[in-house]
């Protein structure tokens, strides 16, 4: 009975197999006057998949690039906001050209920076810890904790000046903070230390 069953489907197997590699018998074959057109356009030395070769060759946003100067007259009718730019911490893109870039806003990957960061702190790995605060002031400008924390790794570190700046930075943040009582003392001390 098995082996009935086996040669069955191997059967039905095959012949699927042997019609999916078969022409499609149903579709229609070309006309007289298909070949004769296409004989003709050969004839006169037109070839049909010229133009869709030359269109390939080409990228499709290469038509609808967009012209991003801006207009003739913003000098005159907006005449300080290159100095508004220029006065911006904003990088030009590595290719110079013009293009200023923005770092990447992300809280989520800040706030994971500083949770490894904790991690590495808690085991007194005080360079592996600012690395990753300073990642995480990159995601989120301005983020009290990280500003905090990298303070406290610089003061680890024995960088003085950088642990005074993330402090005040911290305290302008958060002047009433959770940490402002600390950051006041550590900035008490710093100063004391000079």
């Amino acid at each position: 009975m098995r082996i009935a069953f086996l040669i069955v489907l191997l059967s039905l197997l095959a012949a699927i197999s042997l019609a999916q590699d078969s022409p499609d018998k149903t579709a229609p074959d070309k006309t007289a006057q298909d070949q004769n057109k296409d004989k003709t356009a050969q004839d006169q030395g037109k070839d049909k998949t010229a133009p869709r070769d030359r269109d390939a060759d080409e990228s499709s946003s290469h038509a609808t690039r967009i012209d991003l100067s801006p207009p003739k007259d913003d000098a005159k009718n907006h005449p300080s906001s290159k100095a508004a730019l220029e006065n911006l911490d904003i990088p030009l893109a590595p290719d110079n050209s013009g293009i200023q870039e923005f770092h990447p806003w992300n809280p989520l990957k800040a706030m994971k920076d500083v949770e490894v960061g904790d991690f590495y702190f808690k085991r007194k790995n005080y360079k592996a810890a600012l690395e990753r605060y300073k990642d995480a002031l990159y995601y989120k400008d301005n983020d009290a904790v990280a500003s905090f924390r990298l303070a406290v790794c610089q003061d680890k570190l024995g960088d003085k000046t950088e642990a005074r700046k993330y402090y005040e930075q911290y305290l302008k943040i958060l002047p009433d903070g959770p940490l402002a009582k600390e950051a006041h003392a550590s900035l008490n001390r710093l100063g004391k230390g000079q």
